[in-house]
């Protein structure tokens, strides 16, 4: 299974992790591909210093799930790119990536 996540509000975190969990519970680790893709408001969450949120993502990110921020967000909202987590890969376009990611076969989720 491929699943993109896509969030572009920063209140929606909580809910977008709370689902990869019950995704991970239902079918386990290492049998998914899982991608989150934050653009727009949404990649604040990765410079705004809530801790548990960033907490929840590196653990999350250890087992297997892969972090994305969009680079036009980042410029947007000034975050720098060397500001950001360890485990948050960056592209140039959020939009883009989640045309390339559907167009892969990954199923978008956008809770």
């Amino acid at each position: 299974m491929k699943v993109l996540f896509h969030i572009n509000e920063v209140d929606r975190w909580p809910r977008v992790l709370t689902n990869i969990n019950n995704f991970l519970r239902d079918i386990g680790t290492g049998k998914a591909s899982i991608l989150v893709l934050a653009n727009g408001l949404g990649v604040l969450a990765y410079s705004l210093g809530k801790q548990d949120l960033i907490k929840e993502m590196e653990n999350l990110h250890e087992q297997g799930v892969t972090f994305i921020a969009c680079r036009n967000a980042l410029n947007t909202y000034n975050i720098s790119e060397n500001k950001l987590p360890a485990f948050v890969t960056v592209v140039p376009a959020g939009i883009t990536e989640i045309v390339q990611k559907q167009a892969q076969g990954y199923a978008y989720i956008k809770p």
